[in-house]
């Protein structure tokens, strides 16, 4: 089994929604404005969307933001997205895409990473994550489609 993280790419669109679909828990994907932020987050300079392959074929991404904060005396590094297709968990593909991502972090500068989350907490616990804070949002478009 070849295994590899790499950049996504225009092609990989198709199999990064279907991923999205596994993942979303809050929203409902809609294809029409994923194809409209897929292209800008590959394009975005503070954006990595990564995806990780088994021979060829996309089965998890992870994406992350770089933000330069006050707070922190640099630029922090947030996981906003991680999903390995269940078929394929336990691989070790989820830690190699936190990896990826987090050493291209610190090759831009980053001084922290954080995550949020509330059904992997033991998975990124076991990566070397501690708790630090709570999560809170506050959705703005009531006509938003979500799941509950």
């Amino acid at each position: 089994m070849t295994r590899l993280v790499r950049p996504a790419a225009a092609a990989d669109a198709d199999a990064v929604f279907t991923l999205l679909g596994q993942f979303a828990t809050s929203y409902v994907p809609d294809r029409r404005r994923f194809d409209q932020h897929y292209s800008v987050l590959l394009a975005a300079a503070d954006a990595d969307l990564l995806v990780a392959a088994v021979n060829a074929k996309v089965v998890g991404y992870t994406l992350g933001f770089r933000l330069p904060t006050l707070h922190a005396n640099g630029v922090v590094l947030t996981i906003q997205e991680l999903i390995v297709d269940p078929a394929y968990r336990g691989h070790g593909l989820g830690r190699m895409l936190v990896e990826t991502l987090i050493a291209r972090g610190q090759d831009a500068g980053a001084v922290e990473v954080t995550v949020p989350t509330r059904r992997a907490q033991d998975f990124y616990r076991h990566l070397g994550f501690l708790e630090t804070a709570t999560y809170l949002k506050r959705p703005l478009n009531a006509d938003e489609p979500t799941i509950r």
